[in-house]
């Protein structure tokens, strides 16, 4: 499990390393070469992830055995459901967001609207967030 983590860290770190220097050269052909790192980090930061989780999972269900069995999954859910509701958050508030910017420069007058629709998607966190309370109290 370590192993992932150090390798990831140090992709990163590269990385993002690697873009800061060849942003700081400032020539035109530069700019392809930050691109193709950031996806050379993208992509490879995510399987390095997958495969961490996926050891995780029984480290984690090893530890539920010793007291409840399902407290090391029912921390998973928790952990679960706040995270991907807070990314469904930020991408619907993206979107939204740019819309509502978009609309208001038109017509000054859609601000009351627009913001419903930014706090309409600012809840789906707060959904998130109150489903991961209900299963850690049920722990």
């Amino acid at each position: 499990m370590y192993i992932f983590l150090t390798l990831a860290t140090l992709v990163v770190v590269i990385t993002i390393t690697l873009g800061v220097v060849k942003f700081y050269k400032n020539s035109g052909s530069e700019k392809k070469e930050i691109k193709r790192a950031l996806r050379i980090n993208i992509y490879s930061i995510i399987p390095v992830m997958i495969g961490l989780i996926i050891t995780a999972i029984p480290q984690v269900a090893n530890a539920a055995t010793t007291g409840d069995s399902a407290s090391g999954l029912g921390y998973i859910a928790a952990a679960l459901s706040t995270g991907l509701a807070t990314i469904g958050s930020g991408y619907a508030v993206g979107a939204v967001g740019s819309s509502a910017l978009g609309a208001i420069s038109e017509d000054s007058k859609l601000l009351g609207k627009t913001l419903i629709y930014v706090g309409l998607a600012e809840g789906i966190a707060i959904y998130g967030l109150i489903i991961s309370i209900m299963i850690l109290t049920r722990l």
